[in-house]
């Protein structure tokens, strides 16, 4: 199986992701959706599918993917400790950012197809409170939402919106690279994790040496980690970063619950000083047309938010959340009630992704 082919098929039909796995036909997500194949939705839509590619794919066909994907040590590592992260580049079709794992005994690759080309923040259809966010001289900014809705996207466009009109030296730490900057009016230096550095945490303090005005943390993983970003925040620098955590009450709880109780209120007084913002967001099937349209719930550190962060009292920040539009701010229902209202989602899809369905029932 001829492994480019079939990923310039998945980015022709417009595939967020690719599944391989041993005993199965090679799957697409598409519009959120897995698609296998054989799936008569290529057919319908024009996608020509050879047969060869059509096949269920043996252990000695995984093995020799992986091993044609990913440099001779990167295969080493991945044999010996079962999975591996790294990127991929076809010239002129994606990059793709891979990680092989081992299912079984045998190898499976999950790949995520990456833009070569960054999208604006209009495009995405983002608000613009991001981009004054981002435009903070520090603090820090936190990105959220579950795997694959969309985070690293989001940051490429707000980084691309500061290297287009400031000039600044930003440093990304990522695990692996996915979008490709050029330099603009800014300096913008990319650090893989694994290949020009051991680990975030190493590669955060050094960044703090390295002259940066905005560090982005591909993702906040671990107690250090969350402390030099919360430090080089309350340094003067401003940091993006990312979290698995779905709106900003819970991202607020999950970083102060990674430290012990007794370090807790010191880290909510820190944490309330450096925040500027938390954008959570959720990546949804589009009615209008082909593709998914992001609904965004947006958190702006206001001083009664910050007295929230301070006193404990994250549950309190909804409401805060709700009367704060004056600010940018808006909550995930409100957003999905927008993108109803406009006829860009189905009722059926903003009551499956609503955080209060009956709340969002009402509003509607």
């Amino acid at each position: 199986m001829d492994i480019d082919s079939l990923l310039t098929i998945a980015c022709e039909a417009g595939a967020s992701d690719v599944h391989l796995a041993v005993a199965c036909l090679p799957v697409f997500r598409i519009s959120g959706q897995l698609l296998p194949v054989d799936d008569p939705w290529f057919a319908r839509n024009k996608y020509m599918i050879p047969e060869d590619l059509q096949v269920k794919l043996l252990p000695d066909q995984m093995n020799a993917m992986a091993k044609q994907l990913m440099p001779p040590e990167g295969f080493q590592k991945f044999m010996a400790t079962g999975e591996h992260d790294f990127s991929y580049a076809i010239a002129g079709v994606s990059r793709f950012r891979i990680n092989a794992y081992k299912e079984r005994g045998n190898s499976c690759l999950a790949i995520r197809l990456v833009s070569q080309s960054i999208p604006s923040y209009q495009d995405l259809g983002l608000p613009d409170v991001l981009v004054q966010l981002a435009k903070q001289p520090r603090g820090l900014l936190l990105v959220t939402g579950p795997t694959g809705s969309g985070k690293s996207t989001t940051l490429a466009a707000m980084i691309d919106v500061l290297n287009s009109e400031e000039r600044l030296h930003i440093i990304t730490l990522e695990d692996p690279i996915e979008f490709l900057h050029c330099h603009k009016k800014c300096m913008i230096n990319q650090r893989e994790i694994g290949q020009d550095t051991d680990n975030f945490t190493v590669a955060l303090r050094s960044a703090l040496r390295q002259d940066p005005d905005v560090i982005l943390v591909g993702e906040m993983r671990d107690t250090e980690t969350i402390s030099t970003a919360i430090t080089a925040a309350e340094t003067g620098h401003l940091v993006l970063a990312t979290l698995h955590t779905s709106s900003a009450a819970q991202t607020i709880d999950r970083i102060i619950d990674v430290f012990p109780p007794h370090q807790q209120q010191q880290i909510k007084t820190m944490f309330a000083n450096t925040i500027q913002g938390v954008v959570s967001q959720q990546l949804i099937p589009r009615l209008d047309r082909k593709g998914r349209v992001v609904a965004c719930e947006i958190m702006v550190a206001t001083p009664a938010i910050r007295n929230l962060i301070r006193e404990g009292k994250s549950y309190q920040i909804l409401s805060q959340m709700q009367t704060g539009s004056k600010y940018g701010m808006q909550t995930m229902d409100g957003s999905l009630k927008a993108l109803y209202q406009a006829g860009q989602i189905s009722l059926e899809q903003a009551l499956a992704f609503s955080v209060d369905t009956e709340a969002l029932k009402r509003m509607i």
